[in-house]
C-alpha cells in the first residue's frame, strides 16, 4: 500500500522540479536568479530522492526488499546534486553543468517510467 502523504509530497516536488529544472535549463547562467532557483530545485530534489524510498514498487516490478532500479537512480540523484554542487564551489561550471543536468534528465525518465510502466500507481491511476 502507498503512503498517500509521502506519495502527495513526492509527487508535488517532482511536478514542481521538472517546471523548476526547464526554467533553470533556458535561463541566464551565473545570475544571482539562476543561484537561487538552482538552491530551490536542488531541495525538491532532495525531497523527491528521499521520499522516494518510503515508496515501495509493486510486486510485479523487480525489487529487493522493496527497492527497485528507481531507488538506485535516487541515490545516485542525491550523489550527483552533492557532485554538482561540490564542483561549482570550486568553480567548475562544466562539472556543475554535468552534475545538474543529470539528475533532470533522470526525472524525465523515472516520471516516464511511472507513468508508463504497467503495474505502477500512476500507470494505474491514469489507465486503470
Amino acid at each position: 500500500m502507498v503512503n498517500p502523504f509521502v506519495l502527495t509530497i513526492h509527487l508535488a516536488a517532482t511536478l514542481t522540479a521538472l517546471g523548476l529544472g526547464a526554467w533553470q535549463l533556458a535561463s541566464v547562467k551565473g545570475t544571482a536568479p539562476h543561484r537561487l532557483r538552482g538552491r530551490a530545485w536542488a531541495a525538491l530534489m532532495v525531497v523527491v530522492a528521499v521520499s522516494s524510498f518510503w515508496l515501495s514498487s509493486p510486486n510485479k516490478i523487480p525489487n529487493f526488499h522493496g527497492f527497485s532500479p528507481t531507488h538506485g537512480l535516487s541515490a545516485f540523484t542525491l550523489f550527483s546534486l552533492a557532485m554538482g554542487i561540490h564542483a561549482i564551489r570550486r568553480g567548475r561550471q562544466r562539472a556543475h553543468r554535468f552534475w545538474m543536468i543529470g539528475p533532470y534528465i533522470g526525472l524525465i525518465g523515472a516520471g516516464t517510467a511511472a507513468v508508463l510502466v504497467p503495474g505502477r500507481f500512476l500507470y494505474l491511476l491514469l489507465f486503470g
